[in-house]
């Protein structure tokens, strides 16, 4: 598939060269340094050392002093508490957050993940009525709950209070709870509008904690599950993020919670020092297979777990449910993308809008992710339950594809959602006419350009200015993600040095072997997916679009490209 490359703007050369010979490092270093707006030592030493007491005071959040009054109250009347959290990774990592650091103050609390499939997302009535029966006085929501008027207007009358916990775009009216902590409410005057649901769980145990003179200490270990969330949730990693990130990342290399330390055991993972993206696609898809196929309580029971023994045990269950769900993904993925190459009517189309009665639902928005990679246009995928058809719909960058949900709002029966990802339901008889409807609208309002995936590029570098040096100063940059993201680099005039080959068992993948400019220094390199670059890289010069990671064979560490895109220097 073809890429635009976009080249980040060239910044001053005086800011460039000033903090290179401040910091004493290399131009490409204080190059990437200053993009992402750092020009002073001072401002290097808080990127590269975030230090944890410069995370904000709590009580800047709105309603914090109210939330942590309630909870203070319940827990000294002994009211039970319930921890009410949704079933992705963020919602889980914050329900164990609050349980773990509320269970040392209390044992009159209990937790509730609700349903993917009988309840759906965030507060269910289900939930209130659980409340209810068991005995609840109080329910902290975490991730969720900021749309949910109805449920507390519900929960009310049998008597109980909600703190909501919640990162989530509030609607016009906010839910009557007690205390209602998201950064994101109009009236909220607090620093940092992009925590994680997980985050904002943290601001209120940290809160708690400085009125009772609890030690942060308390509420630091805690960190790891914070990470977690911020890196499965891809909220920006920079401002208090990046402190919560960086620390719970050490605790993770140091000292990781039984269930953690069994995740990364059966991820192979031991015995590497983990980093965000192993988080992304090693242990949140983990935690979130058991909300996918069964259900989020085991992630919770295995994050909260303190024995190693019935971690690994839960830790091994929950790895069978992801390997289920790999191939659900797998397979649906195959079929639909059969459908699209037999159809030329399908292949021709603007939009892919998909739907069988079979396909799984916990793994339909993974699908249209991987449909949106092949064909790279807005894509929809739905299943069937009782002539009612639901599914999750992916985005290309630059186009909203709620708002074409919203067009075509005659034909459905609920949705929801933001930019690049919704969800939406609709009778099957529908389904046809809102096809065509949302292949019409896409047609009208995209263009050709979004059609083609983008590359930001940060540098374009020479192999002369890639050492170890340069690689152990980019590796402090993390922790990499969304507003920090891994350097893009582009290499130009490039040659094969006669060493590269198509590797893979099946012939599928590029390992290269380069010089530029006809100097005799070679470079690895490892292209995924990309044995078809094969005859150009053997024929004519050739740029690649690379970051840049140190491959380890037989206790041996070299730097090597890892490959995201191939053009010939004529293009």
């Amino acid at each position: 598939m073809k890429h635009h490359w976009f080249f980040k703007n060239t910044e001053s050369d005086q800011k460039v060269q000033n903090l290179a010979s401040e910091l004493k490092i290399p131009i490409p270093n204080a190059r990437l340094l200053v993009q992402r707006g750092i020009e002073n030592y001072q401002q290097a030493k808080d990127f590269f050392r975030p230090d944890i007491e410069q995370l904000h005071n709590p009580y800047l959040m709105k309603d914090m002093d109210l939330a942590v009054e309630r909870l203070t109250e319940a827990l000294e009347k002994n009211e039970k508490v319930l921890i009410y959290g949704d079933y992705d990774v963020d919602g889980t990592t914050s329900v164990a957050l609050v349980y773990s650091f509320l269970m040392d103050l209390t044992q009159n609390i209990d937790y509730y993940v609700p349903d993917r499939y009988t309840e759906g997302y965030g507060v269910s009535f289900k939930g209130i009525d659980y409340a209810h029966q068991t005995g609840c006085r109080l329910i902290i929501t975490l991730d969720c709950g900021i749309k949910a008027n109805e449920k507390v207007k519900y929960a009310k009358q049998y008597g109980i209070d909600f703190i909501i916990c919640d990162h989530h775009l509030p609607g016009e009216n906010l839910p009557e709870a007690v205390a209602i902590l998201d950064p994101k409410q109009s009236e909220c005057h607090y620093p940092d509008k992009n925590l994680s649901g997980c985050g904002v769980g943290f601001k209120l145990i940290q809160a708690f904690s400085t009125k009772h003179q609890i030690p942060k200490e308390d509420t630091y270990k805690l960190l790891d599950l914070v990470a977690v969330s911020i890196a499965s949730d891809i909220v920006p990693i920079v401002g208090e993020n990046r402190i919560l990130a960086y620390h719970g990342l050490k605790l993770i290399n140091s000292n990781p919670r039984a269930g953690l330390q069994s995740l990364i055991q059966v991820s192979d993972l031991k015995g590497k020092e983990l980093d965000i993206s192993d988080i992304v696609f090693k242990i949140g898809p983990r935690i979130n297979a058991a909300g996918r196929i069964s259900s989020a309580r085991n992630s919770v029971d295995l994050l909260l777990e303190q024995d190693y023994a019935k971690a690994e045990t839960y830790a091994l269950n929950i790895n069978t449910l992801n390997t289920e769900r790999k191939d659900l993904d797998k397979d649906i993925t195959a079929f639909a993308l059969a459908a699209i190459e037999t159809s030329e009517v399908q292949k021709n189309k603007k939009s892919t809008v998909l739907f069988h009665p079979n396909w799984h639902k916990g793994v339909l928005g993974i699908v249209a992710s991987r449909l949106l990679e092949h064909y790279y246009r807005p894509t929809i995928v739905l299943n069937e339950n009782n002539g009612i058809l639901t599914g999750s719909a992916r985005s290309v960058v630059g186009f909203n594809i709620y708002d074409a949900i919203d067009a075509c709002s005659e034909y459905l029966l609920g949705y929801g959602g933001h930019m690049y990802a919704a969800g939406l339901s609709l009778k099957k008889e529908n389904f046809e006419a809102f096809q065509n409807a949302f292949e019409q609208v896409v047609q009208q309002r995209i263009t050709n350009d979004l059609l083609i995936p983008k590359i930001d590029v940060d540098l374009t570098i020479e192999i002369s200015e890639i050492n170890q040096k340069f690689y152990n100063i980019l590796r402090q940059m993390a922790p990499f993600g969304p507003g920090n993201m891994n350097p893009i680099f582009v290499m130009k005039d490039l040659r094969d040095s006669g060493q590269s080959k198509v590797v893979g068992k099946d012939l599928s993948h590029l390992k290269l072997s380069i010089k530029q400019h006809d100097l005799p220094r070679t470079i690895d390199g490892i292209a995924f997916g990309k044995a078809d670059f094969y005859p150009l890289i053997r024929s004519k010069p050739f740029s690649l679009c690379f970051s840049l990671t140190e491959n380890e064979f037989r206790d041996k560490k070299t730097l090597q490209l890892d490959v995201v895109d191939i053009r010939s220097c004529e293009e």
